[in-house]
């Protein structure tokens, strides 16, 4: 056990360092911190929306033959895995609820991107790479996850879930877009869902078809199957419609590289690909690259709230039917003081508050 824990401990402080690597634009190979180049401090303006919480961590113990290490219980505060683009949010609840530093919201927030963490809350597995360092701190490395945050499942991820018997539970807590980027060079400010659709299915195939330079291929980058931006390919975007297989070279392994492909100047106005409006805009910076309009929609707040941009879409709290803490996590977050945590994070939350 002591074996164990100290080995946990390593890899907690280590992620904890990539974490930090991260925020200064280093790439490293840690879960959504390897995605993300952009600052993610609490903005100047800031306000604690939360008082006397619910949701607290528990008691510690010294870590065995390691006394100035201690373990933490997770108490009635849910472990919390997710996707990239909800990792503001998890440092944003840290703070509120918690208290945690901004120096320790790296190491405490350490989400291991979609798919791994479906797996994780599904198989009721731990997240053991969660640090405090400035408390030389870990959490319990055994407790299971229980709370997801971010993008729906996919199909694949829902029959897992299905053949293990667990029911998970989404619960809508802010909109954003789905958006198709471009580099800046290209002339095409907007495309059809039509003309995305045949472009992504293999019919469309030059840009000068839809208002691009003459001769010049369009060359459709897409995401792994499973990731939350393929998810949303498939089922927001081409509703049934087969997507044609990527050639080699035109799948991105993480969402800063497909923004990386794109904004490379090289790629000129050839390239295209997808992610999601809120990563765009504050996560990770690479190059220059533009958002679309889609049927001549810009993916404004306004047109999320009011459903015009054709490929609206939410992020969920997700957790497995029957646990009721993170039940009564996912119903405060949709409640008024949630709502504002959510907006103060810099998300389009459900609730329309100030």
């Amino acid at each position: 056990m002591m074996k164990h824990l100290v080995s946990i401990l390593l890899a907690a402080l280590l992620l904890f360092g990539s974490a930090m690597a991260a925020e200064t634009g280093a790439q490293t190979p840690s879960g959504s911190w390897a995605q993300i180049n952009q600052s993610m401090e609490r903005p100047e303006n800031w306000q604690r929306y939360v008082e006397n919480s619910l949701f607290a961590l528990g008691s510690g113990v010294p870590m065995e033959g390691y006394p100035e290490y201690t373990v933490l219980d997770w108490g009635t505060y849910p472990s919390i895995d997710g996707s990239t683009v909800c990792v503001p949010l998890g440092m944003e609840l840290a703070r509120q609820h918690l208290g945690i530093s901004e120096e320790d919201l790296p190491g405490f927030v350490t989400f291991s991107t979609t798919h791994n963490a479906y797996l994780r809350l599904i198989g009721s597995q731990p997240n053991p790479m969660v640090a405090i360092t400035s408390q030389n701190a870990v959490m319990d490395p055994e407790a299971p996850v229980s709370l997801f945050l971010g993008t729906e499942p996919s199909d694949e991820e829902l029959a897992i879930a299905a053949e293990a018997g667990v029911e998970l539970v989404k619960v809508p807590f802010c909109y954003d877009a789905f958006v198709f980027l471009v580099n800046g060079q290209n002339p095409v400010e907007n495309l059809s869902v039509q003309q995305i659709q045949q472009i992504y299915a293999g019919s469309l195939l030059l840009w000068s078809q839809v208002g691009g330079e003459e001769g010049k291929l369009i060359r459709a980058y897409q995401r792994p199957s499973n990731s939350g931006s393929q998810t949303a390919m498939e089922n927001l975007v081409m509703k049934g419609v087969p997507l044609s297989g990527a050639e080699d070279g035109y799948i991105a392994d993480g969402m800063s590289e497909l923004i990386a492909i794109v904004g490379d100047y090289d790629n000129g106005p050839t390239s295209l690909g997808y992610s999601y409006l809120y990563y765009v805009d504050g996560m990770y910076k690479s190059g220059d690259v533009k958002v679309l309009a889609v049927d001549g929609i810009a993916p404004t707040e306004e047109n999320l709230r009011s459903g015009a941009y054709p490929f609206t879409t939410c992020y969920y709290a997700v957790y497995r039917k029957g646990d009721a803490q993170a039940e009564a996590f996912a119903s405060w977050l949709v409640g008024e003081s949630g709502q504002k945590c959510v907006r103060q994070a810099g998300y389009v939350s459900v609730m329309d508050v100030e």
